[in-house]
């Protein structure tokens, strides 16, 4: 194997390999193979004997995952398994009604669709909006109409890379009484963002995108106000208001987020997703922001410059990390199959050839993926 390339201490990658595929899977940085390392070799030697101190790595994620979405209360975070997951825990929760609608977009990823059709037995009629527009938002509150019981939004979309502004949004919806679910996989870890700003209900993303954590451990923020809205469809130890009283069968659901985590956590993941945030905070989310952008803006120019037709927002407000494109005379398959073959990592999605750098993508990396086009 080549020698490493360090674009950043923390992510020594091979020179062969040329990735950009932040939006579907992200590597990890050393601190949290070392964190995962750690862990696996505690777990070898003395089991669960500190198990007090795992529980002191699982309240600093929620502490860290309340930060990254804006300050708000940890007791409201919950730890899911996925986005599915927690967007199927408010699909299932909420007592609808024939003829209530929820409002999506026409661009969502399956995860933030196929929840909220499969209501449809229960007379709930799904409204795809488009976002092929100058002002999509104001699109999606025009849709709101008398019987809108729910909007869900990603914040950044998987195919195109759109970043909507989820304020305008969320304020037309809380002042309509109507709920607003964030979709934030695809901002979590690349721009900063606030739950409270966005007047969201729900936040819900997994970690193993631009957080730089394992599969398998979701954020799953609910507003304090709307957490009795929701009726549990999933029980167990965990949920319950005094988890550590094993006897009692008089029991109470617990009165923040936990009541959404029916039974034991995944701590490998914790481990893993906690050490991953503390990159980020130290990195700090302006910073990682700021620098992604120029990475952002690299890819841009070099593919003007090779005559690709962009298929991403150029305006710096209407971007996160996500760059689609397409090659005159050469569908996407074929792009993307060619450089797939010569080491470079990325997606084909949203019609095109999809590229996503991180804050700590070298511009070596860039470069040289550009180069093969």
């Amino acid at each position: 194997m080549s020698a490493p390339e360090t674009a950043h201490p923390e992510f020594p990658h091979p020179q062969d390999l040329l990735y950009l595929n932040h939006a579907a899977v992200a590597p990890w940085p050393t601190r949290t193979r070392d964190a995962v390392v750690r862990f696996a070799s505690e777990n070898a030697e003395i089991g669960a004997r500190d198990y007090p101190q795992w529980l002191k790595v699982e309240q600093r994620l929620r502490h860290r995952l309340a930060r990254l979405i804006g300050d708000v209360d940890s007791a409201d975070v919950a730890l899911l398994k996925n986005t599915s997951e927690g967007l199927s825990v408010i699909a299932q929760g909420i007592h609808w009604q024939p003829g209530d609608q929820v409002v999506i977009s026409d661009q969502e990823f399956p995860s933030n669709r196929i929840p909220w059709q499969a209501l449809a037995d229960q007379g709930v009629e799904v409204i795809e909006v488009s976002l092929d527009s100058d002002a999509p938002e104001q699109a999606v509150v025009q849709a709101l109409g008398p019987r809108t019981r729910l909007v869900s939004l990603s914040a950044v979309q998987y195919g195109t890379g759109l970043l909507m502004d989820m304020a305008p949004i969320g304020r037309a919806c809380r002042e309509r009484g109507v709920l607003f679910c964030v979709d934030a996989i695809q901002i979590l870890g690349a721009l900063p963002f606030s739950a409270l700003t966005a007047c969201a209900d729900f936040v819900v993303a997994d970690g193993h995108k631009w957080m730089l954590g394992p599969e398998g451990l979701a954020l799953f923020y609910c507003r304090r106000p709307v957490q009795d809205q929701l009726t549990l469809r999933q029980h167990g130890w965990h949920m319950v208001a005094n988890a550590g009283d094993y006897t009692t069968t008089d029991w109470q659901v617990a009165g923040n987020a936990r009541r959404f985590e029916c039974g034991s956590p995944n701590m490998l993941g914790i481990h893993a997703l906690e050490a991953s945030l503390s990159l980020l905070e130290e990195e700090g989310m302006e910073q990682v922001a700021a620098t992604l952008q120029q990475k952002v803006q690299r890819l841009i120019d070099g593919l003007d410059r090779r005559g690709a037709t962009l298929l991403s927002p150029r305006e710096p407000a209407r971007r996160a990390g996500i760059v689609t494109f397409t090659l005159p005379e050469e569908s996407p398959s074929q792009t993307y199959q060619r450089l797939r073959e010569a080491g470079v990592v990325c997606a084909e999605r949203g019609g095109g050839v999809r590229f996503s750098p991180h804050f700590h993508t070298a511009d070596s990396v860039i470069d040289r993926t550009l180069a093969l086009l």
